[in-house]
């Protein structure tokens, strides 16, 4: 077979199940074609999507401004590494700096880069700043916490999916349950060399759990009160994913250090970055952290054209509107069904709890079933399924896919 021929949805999953680690369970659709809110299998289907790959696309599949700026730039220049200046990567950290109101960015690319990136300043600061003794910072993260899968991220994972077999793991963290000041609080006076909390917004990956209004301001104050860093994980949240810039936003609160990525690039491009005030992001010196990819000129002119698109078409705010819908439409749905048993979330981050054990395969074939009804959606531990669509839907598509949920979810009643 050649590189480029036509190939069938049966042929491409062979493919990956023989040549590709089995390191993911993906639902059985092969994808070839993204615009907008829809994608496209290899046999031509068209979907909704309602994942986004995980809130990465939140401008859309191949939005036209992004993959032009994209395509203008690789053109001309697409890496240098930070051993040169570039002249994309200052206009592009002024341009964000401004955007999310910081003084300074450190560019890195995925995710989970970003994380460790934060977490490492957030340590050089607790030593040189703080006055913790050094090799004793801890960090304060939250359990069903998902920020990556690295070796030290998943250190403090209760995910043993995630943890099991690959240890030894990297010690410096105390895990609180989610959503509990109190327990903050009482972490914060037993502990000393506390240097930061690490914090999801909405804890998207556990199943898009919302916390009490009230949670994040006040976890903010408390930092603020025993001189810890308050750091907010906005992978999935941020870029206007829950109805406002940031899901932080909601409780009017800034992070100390603020994580991104994702929708950063609209999906286009691995782009993340950590976003800090001066007083911290100064620690770093060269050759102290860094990345041969991180700031790359693609990526800083992919980032501007994905958040001036975020600016451009309003998308938080339509966001905030189509999300106050979807609960409502799918809260009338709950109110008389046995299957489901709630839905939350906020913007258009949402989930559905599936009224079934965690094992059970149910919320595995309701998506099996929505598949074959036009929408994609995955299941998350077990019995809830989260639906995130591309922030540049509109009300008629939306509706459409809630009488897909419904008219999919009467099947199972």
């Amino acid at each position: 077979m050649a590189v480029l021929d036509k190939i069938t949805s049966q042929d491409a999953i062979a493919l990956e199940n023989q040549y590709g680690a089995h390191n993911y369970h993906p639902l059985p659709v092969v994808l070839s074609k993204g615009e907008g809110v829809y994608v496209w299998d290899v046999e031509g289907n068209k979907y909704y999507d309602f994942l986004s790959a995980y809130s990465a696309v939140n401008q859309g599949h191949c939005h036209p401004a992004i993959i032009g700026a994209l395509t203008n730039q690789a053109q001309t220049l697409t890496l240098t590494s930070r051993a040169f200046y570039n002249d994309m990567l200052g206009r592009y950290e002024k341009f964000a700096t401004g955007y999310f109101g910081y003084d300074k960015m450190l560019p890195m690319n995925t995710g989970a880069e970003a994380v460790e990136t934060a977490i490492k300043l957030c340590r050089k600061w607790a030593y040189e700043c703080k006055g913790i003794p050094e090799q004793e910072a801890i960090i304060v993260v939250c359990e069903n916490n998902f920020h990556g899968r690295t070796t030290t991220i998943i250190s403090f994972s209760n995910d043993e999916g995630a943890r099991k077999n690959f240890g030894p793991y990297t010690p410096g963290f105390v895990k609180i349950p989610y959503d509990d000041l109190n327990a903050l609080e009482a972490v914060l006076e037993q502990h000393t060399n506390i240097a930061g909390f690490l914090v999801e917004p909405i804890q998207g990956e556990a199943g898009v759990y919302v916390p009490s209004e009230g949670f994040l301001s006040g976890a903010k104050a408390l930092c603020e009160k025993h001189k810890v860093l308050f750091i907010a994980d906005e992978v999935q949240t941020g870029i206007a994913r829950t109805g406002k810039l940031l899901a932080v936003h909601h409780e009017n609160v800034v992070p100390d250090i603020l994580i991104l990525g994702k929708a950063l690039s609209g999906g286009v491009y691995p782009v993340s970055g950590v976003f800090a005030d001066n007083s911290i992001m100064d620690v770093i010196k060269p050759g102290q952290h860094g990345s041969t990819f991180g700031g790359n000129p693609l990526a800083a002119a992919v980032a501007m054209a994905a958040l001036q698109v975020v600016t451009d078409e309003q998308l938080a705010e339509n966001a905030e509107r189509l999300g106050i819908l979807f609960r409502k439409e799918m809260q009338s749905y709950v109110d008389q069904s046995d299957i489901v048993s709630l839905v939350r979330g906020k913007g258009l981050l949402n989930a559905i709890v599936i009224n079934d054990t965690e094992d059970s395969s149910t919320a595995w074939d309701i998506c099996m079933k929505l598949r074959d009804n036009g929408l994609l959606a995955k299941p998350t531990h077990g019995n809830i399924i989260r639906f995130a669509p591309p922030l540049v839907m509109n009300e008629e598509q939306l509706m459409d896919c809630v009488n897909i949920i419904k008219n999919t979810l009467k099947e199972f009643e």
